[in-house]
């Protein structure tokens, strides 16, 4: 949809039938007013025009979620393939006429990380293919390794003692065995009605609910992810853990560490990387995430006293210790106040998959808005600025360097030039599925706005306004220095239950 203001312009498009992609219904608010006297002026035939361009032949949203997932996917960030996704982007953004596209430095980052080949097989008691990945910032195996499979828990230091000498030329498996989860509701679901009026409510003081809610609150129950605890003294000893446990593998000789994914139907995910991309931290030895079916029948034969051989192959690259980017274009305002209003979503992606719905789907949109923006030559008071962030998946520091660069630190408050003339920042990263609203953040202001932007796109299910906050994602550190940054309610899709951080997370589920 774009909303014609006399003051400004607001934006996002809607659906083709004929594109399932599009069914990310990218309501980006694009150009916010300073000041609403009255009621919210909409003007339709605007909101024509972007359909018509949206929905016809001239749509690129469906070619550029092939290029950043297919072409080059996976986009770890520091990966050689990250750089030349970023690369592809700016030069279509050049060629559609957007104003200095461009890969804006932010760092240091550290070093890069890519697998270049992978292979896994149970040789013994009879060959099987095993399906899984190597985990991020790990070694390669130096050429195929075959070896004996041998369970080993180590959930804590206390643990190394009891299997000091016992590992060398082991593969082992570090943690214990779990039973796969049975589902028990649809894997992939569209929100109700009843979904949207709860989420709609405000959250009752006397009952002490929350005001912030996490990503993806109205996403179906997905099986444990491991994604870590949230409490950072938690997380660092976690990583003090993570260093610890390295170390003492490579120092035991073992050849591979496995260690179980959560998922469904064959689907790995894997909750942190096996290293860091800190060059001052030991690399690891090779470590491989597999589907939790085949990590318990190893389990199960080890248990039976059966002998388990396993085989792998893999080979990592690393590149050495450099900045990283976002990456930034414009469509120039009318005005000549500077006042600027940006869209965006991160562009990094875990390496499991090709990064799919996290996050090529919020990239694409993004992008295809300032296409249709562009094509159409609305003429807008504002400047419309891109954001495609990476580092999203290492801790948002993509967004959070370039919120420090332009509009201020959150930790002295020092409010910018810049930091006066952002009107907003519109955020998209819950996974496929279409739009049905905002999170407003707190924001009461934004009520009435949004309710008239949203009322021409009822009929498309964008129907819902929720007074919470929703985080864990790039719009965090707009809000962190006191800008206006918004996500979107979306249908949770299977983005919870089967393709976030997954091997699963592919083109062919961008529904």
């Amino acid at each position: 949809m774009i909303i014609d203001l006399k003051t400004g312009i607001a934006a996002c498009y809607s659906p083709p039938v004929q594109q399932p992609f599009l069914r990310l219904v990218a309501a980006l608010a694009i150009c916010l007013p300073a000041q609403l006297p009255g009621e919210e002026k909409i003007d339709l035939s605007v909101v024509n025009k972007i359909k018509s361009e949206a929905f016809g032949t001239n749509s690129k949203v469906m070619d550029t979620a092939f290029y950043l997932t297919d072409v080059y996917g996976p986009r770890l960030t520091g990966s050689p393939n990250i750089k030349a996704a970023g690369d592809w982007a700016v030069k279509t953004m050049t060629g559609w006429g957007i104003s200095n596209p461009k890969m804006e430095a932010w760092g240091p980052f550290g070093r890069g990380w890519s697998c270049t080949r992978f292979t896994a097989m149970l040789k013994e008691p009879e060959f099987s293919p095993l399906i899984g990945f190597a985990r991020p910032w790990s070694a390669g195996t130096n050429g195929p390794v075959s070896g004996e499979a041998m369970m080993a828990v180590l959930t804590g230091p206390e643990d190394f003692a009891k299997f000091k000498g016992k590992l060398k030329g082991k593969i082992v498996l570090t943690a214990a065995p779990h039973a796969s989860e049975l589902m028990t509701v649809a894997l992939s679901r569209r929100l109700t009605d009843k979904d949207l009026e709860e989420a709609a409510a405000a959250p009752d003081p006397s009952k002490g609910n929350p005001s912030t809610l996490p990503l993806g609150f109205l996403a179906a129950p997905a099986p444990a992810r491991g994604a870590g605890p949230a409490d950072p003294a938690a997380r660092a000893k976690m990583r003090q853990f993570r260093a610890q446990l390295n170390k003492f593998l490579k120092e035991e000789g073992v050849l591979v560490a496995l260690t179980p994914g959560n998922g469904t139907d064959g689907g790995d995910v894997f909750g942190q990387a096996a290293g860091s991309q800190d060059p001052k931290e030991e690399i690891p030895p090779a470590s491989v995430v597999i589907t939790n079916e085949h990590y318990n029948r190893i389990a199960r034969l080890i248990e039976k006293k059966v002998p388990v051989t396993l085989e792998f192959d893999i080979q990592a690259k690393f590149t050495e210790p450099a900045d990283s980017f976002n990456i930034t274009g414009e469509i120039p305002g009318a005005d000549a106040n500077g006042e600027v209003v940006m869209l965006g979503g991160h562009f990094d992606s875990w390496t499991g998959g090709t990064g799919a719905t996290d996050n090529a789907a919020g990239s694409a949109v993004a992008m295809e808005a300032m296409r249709i923006l562009k094509a159409l030559d609305l003429k807008m008071a504002r400047t419309v600025r891109i954001g495609l962030w990476s580092g999203e998946e290492q801790g948002l520091l993509g967004s959070r360097a370039y919120v420090k660069e332009h509009f201020a630190d959150p930790a002295d408050m020092k409010l910018k030039p810049e930091h006066a003339k952002l009107s907003g920042y519109f955020n998209l990263d819950n996974g496929g599925g279409r739009i049905r609203g905002v999170y407003v953040q707190d924001n009461d202001m934004m009520m009435p706005i949004f309710q008239a932007w949203l009322a021409p796109f009822r009929d498309l299910g964008a129907t819902t306004l929720t007074i919470r906050n929703t985080g864990s994602t790039d719009h965090v550190a707009y809000d962190a220095v006191g800008l206006p940054g918004f996500q979107f309610i979306q249908d949770p899709l299977e983005y919870s239950t089967r393709t976030h951080h997954s091997n699963m997370d592919l083109y062919d589920r961008l529904q």
